[in-house]
C-alpha cells in the first residue's frame, strides 16, 4: 500500500486515475481527480485552527496495475485542551461533494479495506476514521476485516434511459405524463416559447455559472414549496464550483442546462457527463416562473438531451425528493461507518463525538460548530 500525501504526488497518480475510471466504469464527477485536486486547492487548511494532511491510499496488483485508489484526509483539531486527529475520504464539505466513494476494481474489495487500515495503522495523530458513501461491495469488505460502527445508510436514485424519449414517456406513470404535458401547454398558452440552451465549453460554462448562483439564490429565498439551502452562499464555495468546472470542461465532462424565455435564462441545472451516465448536481429558477413549472420543463430537455446523446442513466443525486421520486428512479444504497483507534482515548473521543452529532445541546451544538464550520467562508 502507498499512501500519497502530496499534491505534486496526486497529480502524479493521473494514470492511476484513467485507469480505475475504465475498470470500475465511474460516472461519478467527485471520484475524478480534477474534482480532488480542485477541492484540495480551495480547501485544504484554510481554517488556522485545522491542519490538513492527505493520505490518498494507493494498492497495485503484482503487475504494479493500481486496482484501487482510496482518497483521504487527515485533519487534525485543537478543541480547547483536547486534540483530535480525524480521517475521512475528501469531500468533507457542506453538501458540494455529495458522494464520496472511492475506485476499487471489483474482486479487491476486501485486500483495498485491509490494505488501508493496514496503512494508516503507521500513521500517527488520529483517532477515528469516517467512511461515507461507500458501496454495498465495499461495506462487506470492510465488516470482514475491521469493526465498523454503522450510521444510517443514504439513498442514490438512478434513472435507466432507453433509446428514444418516446419510450421513456410512454414507462412514466401518468401523474407525471401530466406534469409534463402542463409544463408545456402553459407556456403555449401564454404565447410564450422556450429555447433549450446546453453550456459545455469552458466560456460558456463560466457565463452560465454565473447565471447559475443568481438563479440557485432566487431559489433558496423563495418561500413556496420545499425549502432548498443556498449551497453556494460563501464566494470560496462559489469559485470552487466555477474551477472545478473549469478543469472538467477542458474533458468535456460539464454541461450546464438552461431554459431560456424572452432572451433570459429563467432555470439552471448543473449536469456533468461522466461515462455512459449524466449526473445531475444543483439547479436553480426565477420564482418569477413557478406557475409555469421552468424546473421541471428544464429537467425534462435535459433528460432529452441526454438520450439524444447515448446516455444509458441518469443520476438524480441524493435525498428522496418527491421531484425525484416521480421518476421511478432505481435506488442505491450507500453506507457510512466509523472506524476508530483501538487507543482507550480515541475510542472515548470517537464516542463522544457520535452523542454530539444526535444531540442539540451546549456541547453538542459546540463540538459541531468545531467540525462544520471550517474553511467554507
Amino acid at each position: 500500500m502507498e499512501i500519497v500525501s502530496t499534491l505534486e504526488g496526486i497529480r502524479a497518480l493521473l494514470p492511476d486515475y484513467e485507469r480505475l475510471y475504465q475498470i470500475t466504469r465511474n460516472t461519478l464527477p467527485f471520484a475524478r481527480q480534477e474534482w480532488h485536486l480542485a477541492w484540495c486547492h480551495h480547501f485544504l487548511n484554510r481554517n488556522p485552527r485545522i491542519r490538513d494532511e492527505p493520505l490518498f491510499c494507493v494498492l497495485r496488483n503484482a503487475r504494479a496495475e493500481c486496482v484501487a485508489l482510496i482518497p483521504l484526509i487527515l485533519s487534525r483539531r485543537r478543541v480547547g485542551p483536547l486534540r483530535l486527529g480525524t480521517v475521512a475520504l475528501i469531500g468533507g464539505d457542506p453538501a458540494l461533494t455529495e458522494i464520496r466513494s472511492p475506485m476499487v476494481e471489483r474482486g479487491y474489495e476486501r485486500a483495498a479495506m485491509a490494505a488501508t487500515h493496514e496503512g494508516l495503522g503507521r500513521v500517527p495523530g488520529w483517532d477515528w476514521i469516517l467512511w461515507s458513501g461507500i458501496s454495498g461491495e465495499l461495506a462487506a469488505a470492510m465488516q470482514q476485516e475491521v469493526a465498523p460502527q454503522w450510521r444510517a445508510p443514504t439513498h442514490d436514485y438512478i434513472l435507466e434511459l432507453p433509446e428514444s424519449w418516446q419510450q421513456f414517456r410512454a414507462g412514466l406513470r401518468r401523474n407525471i405524463r401530466e406534469s409534463l404535458r402542463h409544463c408545456y401547454n402553459s407556456l403555449k398558452r401564454d404565447g410564450l416559447t422556450f429555447e433549450f440552451v446546453v453550456a459545455r465549453e469552458r466560456r460558456a460554462v463560466r457565463a452560465a455559472l454565473t447565471r447559475f448562483f443568481e438563479l440557485h439564490a432566487l431559489r433558496a429565498a423563495w418561500n413556496h414549496g420545499p425549502k432548498h439551502p443556498n449551497w453556494f452562499a460563501g464566494r470560496p464555495l462559489q469559485d470552487f464550483l466555477v474551477d472545478v468546472c473549469d478543469r472538467l470542461a477542458q474533458r468535456d465532462i460539464v454541461r450546464i442546462f438552461q431554459l431560456q424565455i424572452k432572451d433570459e435564462i429563467v432555470a439552471a441545472r448543473v449536469a456533468f457527463r461522466v461515462g455512459d451516465s449524466v449526473y445531475l448536481y444543483y439547479s436553480g429558477f426565477d420564482p418569477h416562473w413557478a406557475r409555469h413549472s421552468v424546473m421541471t420543463t428544464t429537467v425534462a430537455e435535459g433528460l432529452k438531451y441526454a438520450i439524444a446523446e447515448g446516455v444509458r442513466s441518469v443520476n438524480l443525486s441524493l435525498t428522496g425528493e418527491q421531484s425525484k421520486l416521480r421518476w421511478s428512479p432505481r435506488e442505491i444504497l450507500l453506507h457510512s461507518a466509523f472506524v476508530h483507534r483501538e487507543a482507550l482515548r480515541s475510542r472515548i473521543a470517537c464516542r463522544a463525538y457520535q452523542v454530539a452529532l444526535a444531540g442539540n445541546g451546549v456541547s453538542a451544538r459546540l463540538l459541531k460548530s468545531v467540525f462544520s464550520a471550517r474553511r467554507w467562508h
